[in-house]
């Protein structure tokens, strides 16, 4: 139980965080984009960065508010996490051919990674190894 609860407050957090981050992204985007390395020209440029940083962040916090409120689906928690950990895995594709993100993406990549791995650590057992445990608090 103790770690269902963490994991339904780590899944809030995540969202509260994906959505402000989605709100400092559509109130300033061009500071935002600035902080992440990146120049935004253009119409498709800007479509790009929201498309990215407020619909994907939006969508994060949907899923982790949606798998808070069905805590005994850890499947939708385990996609939360999968959704978190794949931007620091195209960061560390990108760190292959160039480098390691510096600066404020770094410290962003790094609260993915935490976020994601948190989430699968904290996952529930699954229901047959929740079956056995109480088989054995029986006998």
């Amino acid at each position: 139980m103790f770690w269902a609860r963490q994991r339904i407050a780590l899944l809030k957090l995540i969202a509260i965080a994906s959505s402000l981050a989605a709100l400092a992204a559509m109130l300033d985007p061009d500071r935002v984009a600035s902080s992440m390395g990146m120049l935004l020209v253009g119409v498709n440029g800007y479509s790009q960065f929201y498309a990215i940083y407020v619909g994907v962040r939006l969508a994060t916090a949907g899923l982790a508010l949606l798998a808070a409120r069905h805590g005994d689906q850890p499947l939708l928690g385990d996609i939360t996490a999968l959704l978190l950990l794949a931007q620091p895995a195209g960061r560390f594709v990108a760190a292959l051919a160039i480098g390691l993100p510096q600066g404020f993406l770094l410290v962003v990549c790094g609260l993915e990674l935490l976020g994601g791995l948190g989430l699968l650590a904290l996952r529930p057992p699954t229901v047959e190894k929740r079956a056995d445990e109480l088989r054995h608090t029986k006998s």
